[in-house]
């Protein structure tokens, strides 16, 4: 095994501490460790495949809009790797220029437990990337994906989704 690639930046962070959370654990602290330094986030292959891919990816027309999680940006501590690879590749890709480090308020359970404040911050963080007239939106975390998109018409995506749309189909 090379790598355990997570999807969601939420639970790639979690993973990514199994390590620790097991330490003290006789029977699974060396598993934990293991998982732990194997546990990678989609986004750091990216910078591998971007040269693989460079000329056979057509980007989508006009702007994506991406919200970096707060679990990547402040969690597994990536930041750029996405907006920096998709430009690479031909992608319009624009973070907002107010707050992007920011929670859009999903925050695991966060959203269910004090939906009131969740929608203030959902809002909030919609209204910032908004000015930035995109047609779409782009994550890295399903809690972010779906809570945005519970407030908006504009599509809201994984952006590997994008990235697998932009490939030549075959």
């Amino acid at each position: 095994v090379e790598a355990i690639v997570m999807n969601a930046s939420g639970c790639g962070v979690t993973v990514k501490d199994y390590g620790h959370l097991l330490a003290h654990d006789t029977a699974y602290a060396d598993k934990a460790r293991r998982v732990s330094e194997f546990t990678r986030d989609v986004s750091e292959l990216l910078p591998d495949i971007v040269d693989a891919l460079r000329g056979k990816v057509s980007g989508p027309e006009g702007p994506i809009a991406y919200h970096p999680p707060c679990t990547l940006q402040h969690g597994q501590q990536l930041r750029g790797g996405v907006e920096r690879g998709l430009r690479e590749l031909g992608f319009d890709v624009r973070v907002a220029m107010n707050e992007s480090h920011l929670c859009c308020g999903s925050a695991g359970t966060y959203s269910m437990l004090h939906a009131d404040i969740a929608h203030e911050l959902r809002d909030r963080k919609l209204g910032h990337l908004a000015q930035l007239a995109p047609q779409a939106i782009a994550s890295g975390n399903i809690g972010c994906i779906t809570h945005l998109q519970s407030g908006t018409a504009t599509p809201v995506r994984h952006w590997i989704e994008l990235l697998d749309n932009a490939l030549p189909s075959s």
